[in-house]
């Protein structure tokens, strides 16, 4: 039982109690530190646990034993794996994720390099989805149950049901192969003009918008037509105001939390799913360089990519969550 006296607050709960949003905020943060730590471990563990050992794979079955246990040394394998974890993420926190076992080359400056490219594709597909997807919703709304909204539905539908490998290879195959229209590989490099860029990543950034764009504009339509059943929006109408104008002025603002949260998770979507793009269109980017380093076991490599995907994901998540609370009028102007 608390030694307490009776009416006493707690210093944390009267905090809480003051400032809910503040509260809320520190909250998701603390939460997001917590789960990449775990992912961390997680991705550490995994990888430990894989059969095989690089060593032999470097050397070829041919090695003999001195041979793989002077690479072991060498690359600090043969230490306890509590202690190689703790020195992996006390240098990744200060942003070294060491040594590429196979090219011997930075871990970090590849992936500065290979970062770079991913975060443009990501961002020009955004770019187009986002306010396409939001523009799509609304007018779905404003043709709901009639023909435009039932296209847009079937589309979005279909878009949602093929995967993102699939989707590239048909796109490949007519606009590159059959028409010649399109740049395959998309082939980036250094000193590369933005136009020239722009043409080369069109293919693989028109998959990821048809993946993303569909799911976006569902959920917006489903959050705009849930504000519009609201008594303010049938007060709007009788006032005079036109349908399209009640949906950009009361409804779409008022749907905004949702909106948001779904917008930011695809986003996040869009930076980790660029993984099988990126692979399909022999694109240079952190995908590539992952799947590249995984078919030779280079775990430094493996290792730091899927720390940043992961790092990318729940910050982008976290995000959302807190533009949703930000959003929410309530935890704004507590009574």
């Amino acid at each position: 039982m608390s030694n307490l006296p009776p009416g006493t607050v707690l210093p944390g709960l009267r905090f809480k109690q003051r400032f809910p949003l503040l509260s809320l905020i520190f909250e998701r943060c603390l939460l997001s530190i917590i789960l990449l730590f775990a992912v961390s471990v997680l991705i550490f563990g995994g990888l430990e646990a894989l059969p095989g050992d690089f060593a032999t794979t470097y050397l070829g079955q041919s090695a003999t034993p001195q041979a793989v246990a002077n690479i072991r040394e060498e690359l600090g394998l043969n230490r306890p794996v509590v202690t190689r974890y703790v020195q992996w993420l006390g240098n990744a926190v200060k942003g070294d994720f060491g040594t590429s076992w196979a090219s011997k080359n930075s871990v970090g400056e590849q992936i500065g390099k290979r970062l770079g490219n991913s975060l443009f594709l990501a961002g020009f597909a955004a770019l187009i989805s986002v306010p396409l997807a939001v523009c799509l919703g609304m007018l779905a709304v404003h043709f709901r149950n009639r023909m435009p909204d039932k296209i847009i539905n079937v589309i979005s539908l279909a878009a949602i049901s093929l995967p993102e490998f699939f989707i590239g290879y048909l796109l490949i195959m007519f606009f590159s192969v059959k028409f010649g229209v399109a740049t395959f590989p998309a082939t980036v490099f250094d000193g590369m003009s933005l136009i020239d860029r722009l043409k080369a990543i069109a293919l693989p950034t028109a998959t990821l918008v048809l993946v993303v764009l569909a799911h976006m504009m569902r959920m917006t339509r489903a959050a705009i037509l849930s504000v519009m059943s609201s008594a303010y929006m049938e007060t709007a109408e009788l006032k005079g105001l036109s349908a399209f104008r009640a949906i950009v002025k009361h409804a779409a603002p008022n749907a905004l939390a949702p909106i948001i949260n779904v917008i930011a998770l695809n986003l996040a979507y869009l930076i980790v799913g660029v993984v099988v793009v990126e692979v399909v269109f022999v694109y240079p980017g952190m995908g590539q360089y992952m799947v590249d380093a995984v078919t030779v076991r280079d775990m430094p490599v493996v290792q730091a990519c899927g720390l940043i995907f992961a790092a990318v994901y729940i910050f982008l998540n976290m995000t959302a969550d807190i533009l949703a609370i930000v959003a929410n009028p309530r935890l704004r102007h507590p009574r």
